[in-house]
């Protein structure tokens, strides 16, 4: 299924959309998309029931707005330096052990919504990821089967970066990774069952037009089923966590000088095989 929700910022409501490309009401069958839905069977059956029975109302799409596909977030982990080519491009030693930082839940934003270059940025660089949304309590995961079976689904997310901020002003990565509108989410939460190989997904991402990352989650240091199954090691995943898994080549700080950083004005698009794309304009925050 590809679940999403529609709406004004905070007043959204669930939706489907159907094998023909038609946008249906869930509202009447769950109350949101969070993660107490992705744990609840039972609710995504009736869903299920529902969509195939043609009992889910049309939704009249022009002019709505798609906001994240998930809302009640818990947390977002990140991993870094999780694509061969990626490390290549920016000169760093593939790791030995998966990268992982933070990004704040409230980053999160739609994904056609305006992100917002920082006030005093000079290195705001794109990076598109496949993100994981967890569907299940996840503790010391013991294989790469069970990890895969607490995966709820996937989703097109913009790791939006500031570099500088990120790595050149001390302490952690945080201070780059959690700027207001960094983490543009969707369209779609797509069910795990049509995503048989995680593994086998292409990513592209535009800048003004111009075709700037173009990769393949084949490149993964660390796939999808090692990544989650490593950071059940460290701390519970919740129903509604988000892993986001890394970025390939391709991003503007492993471009020659002048690196072509963000500006206001600019307009990213992106996009994942079977995920649906992103479309961004830049303003100044």
């Amino acid at each position: 299924m590809k679940l999403l929700r529609v709406g004004t910022a905070g007043s959204e409501r669930p939706a489907l959309l159907d094998a023909e490309g038609t946008l249906r009401d869930l509202s009447g069958v769950v109350p949101d998309i969070d993660g107490a839905l992705l744990a609840d069977d039972a609710a995504l059956d009736r869903i299920r029931a529902a969509a195939d029975a043609g009992e889910l109302p049309e939704l009249d799409a022009t002019g709505l707005r798609i906001g994240p596909p998930l809302t009640g977030v818990g947390k977002i982990v990140c991993i870094g330096l999780n694509y061969h080519d990626h490390a290549r491009e920016t000169g760093a030693e593939p790791p030995a052990e998966p990268v992982i930082f933070f990004k704040a839940a409230d980053t999160v934003v739609g994904p056609f919504d305006t992100v917002l270059v920082p006030r005093e940025s000079t290195k705001t660089d794109w990076e598109v990821e496949l993100a994981v949304v967890i569907g299940r309590t996840a503790r010391y995961l013991g294989s790469h089967e069970e990890a895969l079976a607490h995966v709820a689904g996937y989703a097109v997310a913009h790791d939006v970066s500031e570099r500088e901020f990120q790595l050149e002003r001390g302490g952690t990565w945080d201070k780059g990774k959690n700027c207001e509108t960094f983490n543009p989410l969707g369209p779609w939460l797509v069910t795990a069952d049509e995503v048989p190989d995680p593994q086998e997904l292409g990513l592209r991402l535009w800048v003004n037009g111009e075709l700037k990352q173009n990769g393949t989650t084949a490149e993964q240091i660390f796939g999808v089923a090692e990544v989650v199954r490593y950071v059940s090691q460290f701390m519970t995943l919740y129903p509604g966590d988000v892993i986001n898994t890394g970025t390939p080549a391709g991003v503007a700080l492993g471009a020659p000088e002048p690196k072509p950083f963000l500006r206001a004005g600019d307009v990213v698009e992106l996009e994942i095989d079977g995920l649906g794309r992103q479309r961004q304009s830049f303003k100044n925050a």
